[in-house]
């Protein structure tokens, strides 16, 4: 049976059946979709609170010293260090595997 196609969006592709990377790794102007925040819990509630949030879409403007996001019609900053933590999939692809 055929596996459904995904474009990772980092060099090299992802490991494994699904593309699931740390938002600090995604090229500049990709929509992606948060899929889990690995940061400890009063950090990871922040990042609820800012709107960056599990199943939020967002989009990477600027991946330099530090990230920029356009949540909603809003743009945020953060450091490439927190990025670390929010781990996305890319918008617009079916995950493979069962």
């Amino acid at each position: 049976m055929h596996k459904p196609e995904t474009v990772c969006p980092i060099p090299g592709g992802c490991p494994g059946d699904r593309c699931l990377c740390p938002l600090s790794r995604i090229m500049a102007g990709m929509p992606v979709r948060i899929k889990r925040l690995n940061a400890p819990p009063e950090v990871s509630n922040r990042l609820r609170e800012m709107g960056l949030g599990e199943d939020r879409q967002i989009r990477l403007l600027c991946c330099q010293k530090n990230l920029i996001c356009q949540v909603y019609n809003a743009r945020l900053g953060i450091s490439s260090q927190l990025a670390d933590y929010i781990l996305v999939e890319p918008v617009g692809t079916s995950p493979a595997g069962p």
